[in-house]
């Protein structure tokens, strides 16, 4: 289970990134739905432009290469999407929490 805030910082960042429209009652599920709609947008436009958004999102191509002739394509790209999403945030939250409890004479 995500915590709340995480949840709505994910959805922010999405949202911005993606130039998607969630739903005002956040969860996992919807999220996942309406970037899998943002995905098959995103295929259709060729491989060029797909390549370059996951390219920037830094998804691994292994991953990508193992899941491109699945049946359910845009549900597991928008699943590793929102996976990385959620490690950027959580990274964010964990380098905060470290850079906080550094001596406070260092901080810039």
């Amino acid at each position: 289970m995500i915590k709340g805030n995480i949840l709505e910082e994910t959805a922010s960042a999405l949202k911005g990134d993606w130039d998607i429209q969630l739903p005002e009652t956040l969860y996992e599920d919807a999220i996942l739905k309406v970037l899998a709609d943002k995905v098959v947008l995103l295929l259709e436009r060729g491989p060029e432009t797909f390549f370059q958004a996951m390219y920037r999102l830094d998804i691994s191509e292994k991953k990508l290469t193992a899941i491109l002739n699945d049946e359910h394509v845009a549900h597991k790209i928008a699943r590793l999407v929102y996976d990385r999403q959620l490690q950027k945030i959580q990274s964010r939250i964990d380098n905060k929490v470290k850079n906080e409890s550094n001596d406070p004479d260092l901080a810039w």
